[in-house]
């Protein structure tokens, strides 16, 4: 693990506020944000009172046990294995992480950009860009380039191999402890992270919990501290487990790559054999699903297809009733966001154009009150494409 040559501040007494009345109520409010219309929400909040008087009772008494993931994969088009909680149980992640989360945010880098607030997408690209401009000097070109975009420096881009699958929970219990000396938050992100079916036993987290996401930052917390303050690498950045360095020196990034993979060695996790490579800069960098160059930024061609074939299958879906137009728009809003990172006005306008031809296409069969009537009773249901 990073040793930093100093004390971090732990604190202790947090069990009680993490059970309290106010917190789980708060928990509840978070864990069904933007699924209240689902028939479990509906059916907890019914019993609401109930439901956290019990849950605090369990977990005082340290009783608490999670119900089994629901898993399903998905092919998007990597195979991914995804778990789901029960309700309650993203209500006690929700409480868990009111009270941990912003202790550790406080020793995060900045530059760690996933899953964060006043962090994400549209900041990481920022930083990567500002990181772009300072290696290669505002854009100084090789000798005989091409273009002015053949620019000098290289990027070391990486990631863990299986990460989610592989991380280690004796390793993330010495990493919590740093910070956290409760014994009772400690026996239930024991609890939590024992609850993940896993062939490899004492490894993994389901991807999709609140609680895999912000233990994911903890654990990669160490790396993070290890590029900057052993490495002293000033142009890092990363998102959940990819992450990049920038530098003039190809040997340099050599090296670095060489001392990470040893250093990862000792928190029980890998660099991905394939996909932890040195690239030059004027290549194009793949960063968050776009091609990065230094004057402008496209999406990855794989991902153009996946849209493609994703608009197909909402048409089929929106015709046969399975998803609503408000689904729809936020199917749509989700993929303007994530276009507009990059220079894509036209492919924008383009998606734009196709989502109201089907909308407009299949609101001429009804009347106004017979669409109304049919989104009402959707919203009733559990809905694909959510």
């Amino acid at each position: 693990m990073a040793d930093l040559g100093f004390t971090m501040k732990t604190f202790d007494n947090l069990y009680g506020n993490l059970c309290s009345t106010d917190n789980l109520k708060l928990a509840f409010k978070k864990a069904r944000k933007g699924k209240s219309k689902r028939r479990y929400v509906i059916e907890f909040e019914e019993n609401l009172e109930n439901e956290l008087t019990k849950l605090k009772q369990e977990l005082e008494t340290l009783t608490y046990k999670p119900k089994p993931l629901k898993t399903f994969i998905i092919r998007d088009p990597k195979t991914r294995r995804i778990s789901a909680s029960d309700f309650r149980d993203r209500v006690v992640h929700h409480a868990l992480c009111n009270i941990i989360e912003p202790i550790f945010d406080k020793i995060f880098i900045c530059d760690s950009c996933a899953n964060r607030r006043k962090r994400g997408t549209s900041y990481a690209m920022k930083r990567f860009d500002a990181f772009f401009r300072k290696v290669t000097k505002n854009g100084r070109l090789l000798k005989n380039a091409r273009n002015n975009n053949m620019v000098t420096g290289y990027v070391l881009k990486a990631d863990i191999r299986h990460y989610f699958d592989t991380v280690n929970h004796e390793t993330m219990t010495k990493i919590i402890r740093k910070k956290i000396s409760d014994e009772k938050v400690i026996w239930l992100i024991k609890r939590i992270l024992d609850n993940h079916n896993s062939k490899l036993k004492g490894k993994g987290m389901p991807i999709g919990n609140l609680t895999s996401q912000f233990f994911a930052n903890v654990y990669l917390n160490e790396l993070d501290y290890f590029v900057k303050h052993n490495l002293k690498a000033k142009y890092y950045l990363r998102y959940v487990d990819d992450f990049v360095i920038l530098h003039k020196s190809k040997e340099k990034l050599l090296l670095w790559k060489w001392l990470i993979s040893n250093f990862l060695k000792s928190i029980k996790i890998e660099l991905h054999p394939e996909k932890s490579t040195i690239i030059p800069l004027h290549r194009g960098i793949k960063f968050l699903g776009l091609r990065v160059f230094y004057y402008y930024s496209i999406p990855k061609k794989s991902n153009l297809i996946k849209i493609e074939k994703r608009i197909k299958e909402l048409e089929n879906a929106f015709q046969k009733n399975l998803i609503i137009e408000g689904k729809l728009n936020d199917v749509f809003n989700g993929w303007n966001s994530y276009l507009s990172l990059g220079n894509t006005y036209k492919l924008r306008k383009d998606i734009e154009r196709k989502f109201n031809k089907i909308i407009s296409n299949i609101s001429s069969d009804f009347s106004t009150t017979d669409r109304v009537i049919q989104q009402k009773a959707l919203f009733q249901q559990s809905l694909i494409f959510d």
